[in-house]
């Protein structure tokens, strides 16, 4: 493990802090695009929603669900899923001092699937290019899991 004042200087940390920060980004900005969609498609979930979109109009037409929406919508729900695990992960991977090549890999590879994951989500892009994507990010981040336990394994 790093201790304290290595970790201040350490690439990897600074390696990690960036991607992590370009993917956290990323997930928020969908969060934007529903926004966006919603209000461009006058597609609302919640009544409260529907009323102030409706200015005196009936707000029950506005309750609604649209493909693009939910697209956009399940998009930003597997970032969640996803983006998460890979934070925390990577932070305790992080913390284990590997060598920089094997982090940035790490690191790029899953950032680079989560953006192009994002492209073949919402153009829509045939399968199985998301599901590809998907799975190479996943496996990235359980790479890291795999290498923080066989460094620090205290079972």
């Amino acid at each position: 493990m790093a201790n304290l004042s290595s970790l201040m200087d350490s690439e990897v940390l600074r390696a990690y802090a960036t991607y992590a920060t370009i993917v956290l980004l990323k997930m928020m900005m969908m969060s934007f695009a529903t926004a966006f969609y919603r209000n461009t498609k006058q597609v609302f979930f919640n009544p409260e929603d529907a009323r102030a979109a409706a200015k005196g109009g009936d707000p029950k037409k506005l309750l609604k669900t649209d493909e693009d929406v939910e697209r956009v919508r399940r998009c930003h729900l597997n970032d969640i899923e996803n983006v998460v695990p890979f934070v925390a992960i990577g932070l305790i991977y992080t913390l284990t001092n590997p060598d920089l090549a094997s982090a940035l890999l790490h690191f790029r590879i899953f950032t680079g699937s989560r953006l192009l994951h994002t492209v073949a989500y919402l153009l829509p892009l045939p399968q199985p290019s998301r599901g590809l994507m998907w799975i190479i990010g996943y496996f990235a981040t359980i790479s890291m899991a795999v290498s923080i336990l066989r460094g620090v394994l205290y079972l």
